[in-house]
């Protein structure tokens, strides 16, 4: 009786709770929900936001268009959730479709960005930080990040070349040192100085561009050149993600010089009475076709994971991409993986960190790109590439250095293997008293791995007159390839290690707010540590350089092995300080101050500790009593700072020191023997390179968050900048001294416009945003009191034929970095022969080298502009990008030497040199007729994408897309592509070393589950 009592009570029991219970864990029934979330200030998409289920752990996020889909009770609550914008709860009532309009935190104001050794609302910014989130970076098939930013960012001058494993040179506003460390320095989820090719851009949750020095003074010795915050996606609550993006295109080359083809080249030596040359085989190749592939290819898939617990989050990645360049035998091809763990502990008063990536690159390059370009422009259309046997067609009795381009590849390999491993751990401590311990500890290490590969074609052909084509600056060099093929090997290593630890104080008296850090870094840093070694005298040719035990160079009397530079191996040692206070007064005063001690041993025994100071004030002027009557202006703040960083790079840490080395040898009884002795003298006061900056901004949104945008105007000003001077050898035989002199300035002003233009009821949107950038550069010095020489340095020596000793640039105060420095073209004379302007004013057919120099304008660009265009319809998305360069000017060194009319028997020429005539003997002169406008407008980027709703339980999101790069440009420059480098101390140079430019045409989609 009782059991039978027991058994009823259970059984009402169990009825009890199932009526009592959520009805979703009964069987109640689901739907499947989508649609988009936006933001309600202006209309824009908002990826990433987290949807979750309430009372659950699952849920999802929107994708790049904002776009989810999720299953759910009939009657759940979703949260929606996204950094800046107040949370949103919605039942879901049975409907199939819900369509959300976060509206803007007013607390927040939009995002966080990541500053040094912590995070920032915008709304309480008092520096120049321009934040850039992953659907806003740039398209295509693009591993670098630089090219990623390009246009992206006011003030930040990105250039590149078609190479695939040629990084992009990136200047942010104006170089500020000679030497040759210009680009910024990059932060990797708080990891200084990571290698930026640990990141694939699928990877990236947002970058933060630090610009002025009230942000950049917190990184002291490093952040001369600007920090770029680099920060990857993380895991969340919630049951596993799986994600999947992958696209595949195909290139081709967007532009060729306009040589003469054989028939061209054969009529113009018939109508200038030209005998006609011995090689004349009847041909008519295309010499930049031969060495280019008729179409490279490209692909990139990621596939990653994400999820987490309620004290535990993870996010895994892998990704594979491969580049073909559109040159013959050059490619990259990388594969990182990713692993990023976060987990609480003990009440989630302490939050351990562990992020691990690894990129393995292998990066094949044309053999002797930079000779191969040069002699494919050279070598006459009317020979053949091969002889009828198949053999290369050569013809060694032109003068100078004439070779088969396609011989050139054919016979040659370099390679070089890279792996990046960069992996941190990271501890949060919570204390009392609002206080939190940070302390993060990293390790880099990079390997490369090296081999160079020229067979005996080489040397038995090419050994005679062979000379390097070195990026601008650098002067050609006699290279010689031993007997029976040569061969190089390296492998280097470099490794750094990182601890940095620092407590934060935050707190809250009544209308003050304050926060403090403090905080210690310490960092050792080893690089070059390997070896390289050459020979030569190898058995066969197909063994490449993979076996140096086969080679016998000891037999080859004149061959030395080469062991490469004695300054390959480098180890220094850095130790900082660093406080930052944050008070802000009614969330409408804030003031901002930082200081960072940093010690540094690359420098002179005097001067090893440098102080980098900063400030910054700001006014929320919107938030004032006499702004509330109005409803135009959202938002208004005016900023200004002022910051002082450093530059401890680009130069070696031992360059302070005395150093002696080989003097080469001498004869001595009989004997050869080795000479050693002073090769470079100690400064024990040199010291840091320091940059001042200040800086003043103003952020606004009116018009109900419709139109946003920001102004800076900036000055920034390098002193004691770190260069070579000449000494009385009497003072030390090496005749030279590093030393600190000189200074340099820029200056410039900065828009950025974001605005919602259309956003009609029918579902069709318009975003566009637009930035401009103006910097102007100039050396205000280059001398040292205690040493002579530094001014007036001519740069730049293309060596071309008849032009020997003729630069094209010069360093000199009140000028531009790259001023051009060359004869001033005035036209012909009676006779038909080009004249230039003498240091007298006067017209002349005989100038001197450097006496007769002008200067002839600058190679940086007088205004940067982006555009970017988003147009989306119901589930359509366009996105049109163009990017604009003016003002600048470029040296097009290839072209005058492509106007030697009176070679064209031994070197072709240009169409348009033919209309010149062949008597002038002066018409190629480097002069101000080769300087040309670097002017360009360019059709970057337009992607086209479809987002398909409603795939089922298993697809939460599914977009398709086809994008073009690079779709046309606008410009008058008459080489190859107007977009020149502008890194180094030459820039704007075109010598015969542009790596050709593609348009790409992808095929992507991006899938989430």
């Amino acid at each position: 009786m009782k059991k039978h009592l027991h058994f009823k009570s259970l059984l009402f029991l169990l009825l009890f709770l199932s009526l009592a219970m959520p009805s979703q864990l009964f069987g109640q029934s689901e739907v499947t929900v989508s649609g988009k979330v936006t933001s309600a200030s202006n209309g824009e998409t908002l990826p990433g936001v987290s949807i979750l289920i309430e009372g659950t752990t699952t849920g999802t996020v929107t994708d790049v268009n904002g776009v989810y889909t999720l299953k759910a009770g009939a009657n759940a609550q979703l949260i929606f959730t996204f950094v800046g914008y107040v949370q949103e709860r919605i039942a879901v009532n049975n409907q199939t479709t819900i369509d959300v309009a976060l509206v803007p935190d007013i607390q927040t104001l939009g995002e966080v960005v990541v500053v040094g050794y912590g995070t920032q609302s915008r709304k309480n910014l008092t520096s120049a930080i321009t934040n850039v989130k992953p659907e806003e970076l740039n398209r295509g098939a693009i591993t670098d990040v630089g090219q990623l930013l390009q246009g992206k960012v006011p003030g930040l001058n990105i250039t590149a070349s078609g190479d695939p494993n040629r990084t992009a040179a990136v200047i942010l506003r104006g170089a500020s040192t000679l030497n040759s460390s210009q680009s910024p320095l990059y932060v990797i989820d708080g990891v200084i100085g990571a290698d930026i090719s640990i990141i694939a851009p699928d990877d990236i949750a947002s970058i933060d561009v630090l610009k002025d020095g009230s942000a950049t003074a917190i990184y002291g010795n490093r952040a001369a050149n600007g920090v770029i915050m680099v920060t990857t996606k993380k895991g969340k609550k919630g049951q596993m993600q799986v994600g999947y993006n992958g696209y595949i295109g195909m290139e081709k080359v967007s532009n060729q010089l306009d040589l003469m083809n054989g028939n061209q080249l054969r009529t113009f030596w018939q109508k200038n009475s030209i005998p006609v040359p011995s090689d004349d085989e009847g041909a008519n190749t295309n010499w930049q076709s031969a060495i280019q592939k008729s179409s490279a290819f490209s692909t990139n898939h990621n596939l990653s994971f994400s999820g987490g617990t309620e004290h535990s989050s993870y996010n895994a990645s892998i990704n594979y991409a491969r580049k073909e360049g559109i040159l013959l035998k050059s490619a990259q091809e990388r594969v990182i993986a990713r692993l990023n763990i976060e987990h609480s502990a003990l009440n989630d008063k302490v939050k351990f960190g562990l992020n691990v990536s690894n990129s393995n690159t292998k990066a094949s390059n044309t053999p002797m790109r930079n000779v191969v370009l040069q002699q494919v422009v050279k070598y006459l259309p009317v020979s053949p590439i091969r002889n009828a046997d198949g053999s290369f067609y050569e013809n060694f009795d032109k003068p100078g250095a004439y070779y088969n381009p396609v011989a050139m590849i054919e016979h040659g390999q370099d390679d070089t293997k890279t792996n990046a491993l960069v992996a941190a751990f990271t501890t949060h401590v919570n204390l009392p008293l609002g206080l939190t311990y940070d302390l993060n500890v990293s390790y880099q290490n990079t390997t490369y791995l090296h081999g160079e590969f020229y067979d005996s074609y080489y040397s038995k052909n090419y050994n005679a007159t062979f000379y390097s084509n070195p990026e601008p600056p650098g002067v050609r060099q006699p290279v010689t390839f031993g007997t029976n093929g040569f061969a190089l090997r390296s492998s280097y290593q470099d490794t750094r290690k990182v601890v940095e630890s620092f407590v934060t104080w935050a707190k809250q008296f009544g209308s003050h707010d304050i926060n403090l850090v403090l905080g210690y870094s310490w960092q050792d840093n080893e690089f070059g540590d390997g070896i390289q070694a050459t020979t030569t005298n190898l058995p066969v040719d197909n063994i490449g350089y993979n076996n140096f035990a086969l080679s016998n160079p000891y037999a080859v009397s004149s061959f030395r092995i080469g062991f490469g530079s004695d300054e390959v191996y480098q180890h220094y040692r850095m130790i900082s300080d660093f406080a930052r206070l944050n008070y802000s007064f009614k969330d409408k005063y804030l003031l901002q101050g930082s200081i960072r001690r940093d010690g540094s041993s690359v420098f002179g025994a005097n001067n090893r500790w440098g102080y980098f100071p900063s400030i910054g004030v700001a006014w929320r002027i919107a938030d004032e009593a006499f702004m509330k009557s109005q409803s135009f202006v959202n938002d208004l703040k005016l900023r200004a700072s002022y910051g002082v960083t450093g530059n401890a790079s680009g130069f070696n840490p031992y360059t302070a020191q005395f150093i002696s080395g080989s003097l080469g040898t001498f004869y001595y009884n009989g004997v050869q023997l080795g000479a050693y002795g002073p090769t470079q003298l100690s400064n024990p006061d040199l010291k840091w390179e320091k940059t001042a900056t200040a800086n003043i901004g103003l952020d606004f949104t009116i018009l109900s968050g419709k139109l946003s945008g920001t102004v800076e105007v900036y000055d920034k000003k390098t002193t004691g900048m770190i260069t070579t001077y000449a000494v009385d050898p009497a003072r030390g035989p090496s005749g030279q001294i590093v030393a600190n002199g000189g200074s340099m300035d820029n200056k410039g002003i900065e828009v950025s416009l974001s605005a919602t233009p259309v956003k009609a009821n029918n579902g069709f949107t318009w975003n566009t945003s637009i930035n401009f950038a103006h910097n102007t550069n100039k050396i205000l010095s280059l001398t040292n009191p205690l040493f002579t020489g530094g001014d007036s340095t001519r740069i730049t020596q293309p060596d071309g034929g008849g032009q020997t000793g003729s630069t094209l640039q010069i360093l000199k105060s009140g000028k531009p970095l790259g001023e051009f420095f060359s004869l001033q073209y005035a036209g012909k004379d009676s006779a038909g022969t080009s004249q230039y302007i003498n240091r007298e004013g006067i017209a002349s057919t005989s100038p001197a080298i450097g006496r007769d120099y002008h200067y002839l304008g600058s190679p940086q660009p007088k205004l940067l502009v982006g555009w970017s265009n988003t147009l989306t319809y119901k589930n359509f998305d366009l996105n049109l990008f163009f990017r604009g360069s003016f003002g600048g000017k470029i040296f097009n060194a290839t072209r005058a030497e492509l106007f030697r009319l009176e070679t064209a028997t031994s070197a072709n020429i240009l169409n348009d040199a033919a209309n010149e005539p062949v008597s002038d003997r002066n018409v190629y002169k480097y002069s101000s007729r080769f300087i040309e406008s670097g002017t360009y407008v360019r059709l970057d980027n337009a992607t086209l994408g479809y987002s398909f709703k409603n795939l089922g339980q298993s697809i939460r999101s599914l977009r398709v897309y086809t994008s073009v790069n690079n779709a046309f440009i606008i410009t008058k420059y008459t080489g190859v592509d107007p977009e020149i480098n502008q890194g180094g101390t030459a820039p704007g140079v075109d010598s015969n070393n542009f790596y050709p430019k593609t348009r790409t045409f992808l095929l992507g989609v991006n899938l989430s589950f």
